[in-house]
């Protein structure tokens, strides 16, 4: 049960649950997740690890780069299986869709400064 309780406890947060619908889009940066949400780049590490922990989200590292996409549901069935059913929930919600139409325009190339 503690894995499912973790699940659904990194998804009960609106910012949580944005930062997946972005993942589903393509790999992201910490730097342009935070210019995505306007979060502090602290709020957004902090966030990502609760992600990461319950088994929805990875990383790799790339040069100076670590690159986050959702995790590929090896780690835990009930990540899996809600990040399936993520795919297709919230895309007509107009938070959601407002972040990924201006997801094109942020560019770690822009923003980062690396």
């Amino acid at each position: 049960m503690r894995a499912f309780i973790k699940v659904m406890k990194a998804l009960s947060d609106p910012n949580r649950v944005k930062m997946v619908k972005l993942l589903q889009q393509r790999e992201m940066c910490v730097c342009e997740m935070q210019e995505s949400l306007g979060l502090a780049q602290s709020t957004v590490s902090k966030h990502l690890r609760i992600l990461e922990e319950a088994g929805l989200v990875s990383f790799r590292k790339e040069g100076l780069w670590v690159n986050y996409r959702l995790a590929d549901g090896r780690q835990c069935l009930y990540a899996a299986v809600l990040l399936d059913h993520l795919r297709h929930w919230l895309n007509e919600d107009s938070d959601v869709s407002a972040l990924v139409d201006r997801l094109p325009q942020i560019r770690r190339e822009n923003i980062c400064g690396n």
